[in-house]
């Protein structure tokens, strides 16, 4: 008896198919290593609050570090470490406007220091957590405050102090006088 059952059907001759032409300078997609990537960008949004490293992120990937790194950097703009502190940053912002303090933000997104939360969430945002969480707030209790006025204005909500503010009528400048032209 040979090792392997014989097949019912008769072999299929081995269909190859036509090789693309080499043309020199252009370059291929390579959809397989794209799925990769994503699938990595993928593990990273979903595991964000817990310790990740950079060698799960390229295993989960089947890269190598380095490799990994490069063709991440290439495909996104910006490396693993970039790409992961921005998703921890937008999702702690998130939880400051829903009213969370800095401190449990900053440990429910993943971040283990405080002082190095905060440097980089002023570094991506402008303006520390603390900052950002009062502007929220004062945001929250009188939004008109936040509306530019001529939007307001527009729109008939005269009760917003910034419409009652660009209100106020503001005479005409005097012309400024114009300058004597000089002939060669």
């Amino acid at each position: 008896m040979p090792p392997f059952p014989r097949l019912p059907f008769p072999r299929l001759p081995f269909l190859r198919l036509p090789k693309m032409p080499y043309l020199p300078g252009v370059s291929y997609p390579r959809v397989y290593l794209y799925k990769r990537l994503v699938q990595a960008k993928l593990f990273i949004d979903e595991q964000y609050a817990t310790p990740i490293n950079l060698g799960s992120v390229a295993g989960e990937a089947f890269f190598s570090k380095f490799h990994f790194i490069r063709l991440f950097k290439k495909a996104y703009g910006r490396t693993p470490g970039q790409y992961l502190t921005a998703v921890r940053v937008d999702r702690a912002r998130a939880l400051l406007r829903g009213g969370h303090s800095v401190t449990d933000a900053c440990y429910a997104v993943g971040f283990d220091s405080l002082s190095s939360f905060t440097g980089l969430f002023k570094r991506l945002t402008g303006q520390t957590p603390s900052a950002f969480k009062r502007e929220c707030q004062a945001m929250r209790a009188e939004p008109l405050h936040f509306v530019p006025p001529c939007f307001a204005a527009h729109h008939g909500w005269a009760s917003s102090p910034a419409v009652a503010a660009a209100s106020v009528a503001v005479p005409p400048a005097a012309a400024p006088a114009e300058a004597p032209k000089e002939q060669f």
